[in-house]
């Protein structure tokens, strides 16, 4: 199963998981049920593919600069 959601919508929880990176809190691997408690509208299929998302662009978004 493929689950997509918008990028418009996505940015949100892009910008949680860098404040989620920069509080030190967690390693990123384990964040996804930091997504969920904070946003209880993602299955979590959804917060898995956010997180692999942000994974994978982290270095695009943020200039290179992972």
């Amino acid at each position: 199963m493929t689950t997509k959601i918008s990028k418009p919508v996505v940015r949100k929880y892009l910008r949680y998981l860098d404040k989620v990176l920069n509080s030190g809190e967690t390693n990123m691997y384990d964040a996804r049920p930091y997504l969920t408690r904070e946003f209880p509208e993602l299955s979590g299929d959804e917060a898995k593919a956010i997180l692999y998302y942000w994974m994978e662009t982290y270095s695009i978004r943020h200039g290179g600069n992972a």
